[in-house]
């Protein structure tokens, strides 16, 4: 029995999350969705500041971090720790290029707390690519 795990947790990562959803957009349009003012702002929270390169902190109503990695078009990996979390998580955002008119937005989120942090962390990112999805539409 030692080795059964609940859904998302790992042995080194603690619990992870992960969401993904195609959309009929280019791999520039999804990544403007995430990387813009608005598009920040509708992921992490209202960003007072934020410069997407390694190693810029940032600040937002949602919780503060690092900018760790950034490969336009295609990836950005930061830490994220909301206030009434006792340790930062990683999130990981990846734009996936099927096709010129189909990218897939991928959200991924580990070293998360215990599975009440994940399930809430899986909702939010559902609800982020829910807001994505407007957004694209009207594009």
């Amino acid at each position: 029995m030692d080795n059964q795990r609940i859904i998302g947790q790992t042995k080194s990562v603690g619990y992870q999350v992960g969401v993904r959803r195609t959309f009929p957009i280019s791999q520039e349009q999804a990544w403007a969705l995430i990387t813009t003012e608005e598009g920040l702002n509708s992921w992490l929270g209202e960003v007072t500041h934020i410069i997407l390169q390694p190693g810029q902190t940032y600040h937002s109503k949602a919780g503060t971090g690092e900018i760790r990695i950034v490969k336009p078009l295609q990836q950005l990996r930061l830490t994220w720790q909301k206030e009434e979390w006792s340790k930062p998580s990683t999130v990981q955002v990846r734009i996936i290029s099927k096709d010129s008119n189909k990218t897939t937005i991928s959200f991924h989120q580990e070293h998360l707390s215990n599975q009440t942090v994940r399930e809430e962390m899986k909702l939010y990112w559902e609800k982020v690519l829910d807001g994505i999805k407007e957004r694209a539409l009207n594009t």
